[in-house]
């Protein structure tokens, strides 16, 4: 009877011990994504109103009764276009007088041409004094310089009649009149009869702080960091954008002394007329290329309990650390990191609430559908959802 009980304890010690060890837990799979630099462009938005290119205020040059109108308000205008008549029966008996005049001083310049040959004969032969023959002559010049006068008048009138049509300065769209037919009008009078602006191209004149451009000039002179472009695109009052891009012709080259402001321009094509003279909008300019700047993925970024932004990297063992980072703003899917993340980090993207620090995890790559595009330097990035994964090496 012992020994068929030891027989049993010996057998069910032998099964103990041949029985395998636990298996060790397998590693968790997490998403990643290899951080790069990227030139990234810093963006500001400025307030501006639309101004025409050529503004032109149509006024009489002579005074006058207003005979006619010869425009549509709003139409279009060529440059010569006659505008309005002024009423030209006193500016033709002018011109008429002159020429009357002229014809009158011309006659004399005959007479005394005629006499002052005369005169130069009879000196030859000692029939007249030296004398007679220079009045004579004298008077022959004075009828000429008389003639010159007289045409001077002429040329006057003939230019006052002319402008009994004002006529357009430029091509352009004209407003509304001010003056209606029967009106006096006075010479160079201060109200405007009417305004012709060109709306195509447009200004849109903005306004920047002195102090905002003061800090662009100190940034431009630190490494890695580039002037902007100098398209500007253009935000409509309902916050549509404008589909076509404007170019920055220049800033202003001094400060509003009221207001601590600069002034910048810029011009915008507007064939279809959407953007009229006197209209508010904004503008987003492209003033400094960060050439490198780090840029993380907004799912690989989170908030402690205390708000300051952290993200979850691998280490070299593919560790689990946890990084505090500094995550300036948003640029389409993307924060812009200043601190905390460099080039070559690997940064958590998905798996993120299976893991906590210090674990050792299986990593695999995240690679977007436009990786191309990025590699390029366009940032377009893409969301966990359209990326597709493959091991890391």
């Amino acid at each position: 009877m012992k020994n068929l009980l030891l027989l049993t304890l010996m057998i069910v010690v032998s099964a103990c011990s041949s029985k395998a060890p636990p298996a060790k837990p397998a590693e968790i799979e997490v998403g990643y994504v290899t951080l790069t630099e990227k030139p990234v462009p810093s963006t500001v938005r400025l307030s501006g109103r639309v101004t025409s290119t050529i503004t032109s205020e149509i006024r009489p040059q002579v005074t006058g009764i207003l005979s006619k109108r010869l425009f549509v308000e709003g139409s279009h205008v060529k440059a010569g276009d006659v505008l309005y008549q002024i009423e030209p029966a006193i500016y033709q008996a002018a011109l008429d007088q002159a020429n009357a005049t002229l014809l009158n001083a011309e006659a004399a310049v005959s007479a005394a041409k005629l006499k002052s040959e005369r005169y130069n004969e009879l000196l030859e032969i000692q029939g007249i004094s030296k004398q007679d023959a220079d009045d004579a002559k004298v008077s022959y010049q004075q009828a000429l310089a008389t003639v010159a006068q007289n045409k001077a008048v002429v040329s006057s009138a003939k230019i006052n009649l002319g402008f009994t049509e004002i006529r357009a300065p430029i091509s352009g769209i004209i407003g509304k009149s001010s003056v209606t037919p029967g009106a006096l009008l006075t010479a160079n009078q201060t109200d405007a009869l009417a305004v012709i602006r060109v709306l195509d191209p447009v200004f849109v004149d903005l306004i920047q702080s002195s102090d905002e451009l003061f800090q662009l000039k100190k940034a431009l002179s630190t490494n890695g960091v580039a002037a902007g472009s100098k398209s500007v695109n253009l935000i409509l009052p309902d916050g549509s954008t404008y589909d076509k891009p404007g170019v920055l012709k220049f800033a202003e080259v001094s400060v509003d002394e009221s207001t601590n402001m600069v002034t910048l321009r810029a011009e915008f094509p507007n064939a279809a007329k959407v953007l009229l003279p006197g209209m508010f909008v904004r503008a987003e300019i492209d003033q400094l290329i960060n050439k490198n700047t780090v840029l993380a993925p907004q799912q690989g970024v989170t908030r402690n309990p205390n708000g300051e932004a952290t993200a979850l990297v691998l280490t070299a063992e593919n560790k689990v650390e946890q990084r505090l980072i500094k995550a300036e703003k948003i640029l389409r899917n993307q924060w812009i990191v200043s601190s905390g993340l460099s080039a070559g980090d690997r940064i958590i993207v998905e798996g993120l609430n299976k893991i906590k620090v210090g674990d050792k995890v299986k990593p695999i790559e995240i690679v977007s559908s436009n990786a191309a595009q990025e590699s390029s330097g366009e940032i377009n990035p893409t969301s966990p959802s359209e990326a597709t994964s493959k091991k890391a090496n």
